[in-house]
């Protein structure tokens, strides 16, 4: 099965990409086989600014995005809200990519599945 989690908002400030990280952690716990892919759209793309550093004891997006990154999971970034935030220069975390609107369009077109956050 094909999973596309789409998140739209900032990693901090709301529970939103939290949770929508913790899920996609877990099917790919309960279903390995699963293809979960994520796309970062909006303030969303700078849960994949690395360096991040959080209070011990709280989540850290980063982490939840590099061991997805790690299970092999697609994770890709809306390239013109990027330039909109005045991130073009900046270096996000390996495994993610810049994308666009038309590599969205071809993913939920070819998902089983699509969920928002």
């Amino acid at each position: 099965m094909t999973i596309l989690i789409i998140i739209n908002d900032a990693p901090y400030g709301g529970e939103s990409a939290y949770n929508a990280l913790r899920l996609a952690n877990q099917i790919k716990k309960d279903s390995p086989d699963s293809e979960v892919r994520v796309f970062l759209m909006a303030d969303a793309v700078t849960c994949a600014i690395p360096n991040q550093k959080t209070p011990d004891g709280y989540y850290n997006i980063e982490r939840f995005l590099k061991g997805l990154a790690a299970k092999k999971c697609p994770i890709r970034l809306c390239g013109t809200c990027i330039d909109a935030r005045g991130l073009g220069d900046a270096k996000f975390i390996d495994g993610s990519m810049r994308s666009n609107l038309a590599e969205l369009s071809d993913w939920v077109i070819t998902s089983e599945k699509v969920l928002t956050f």
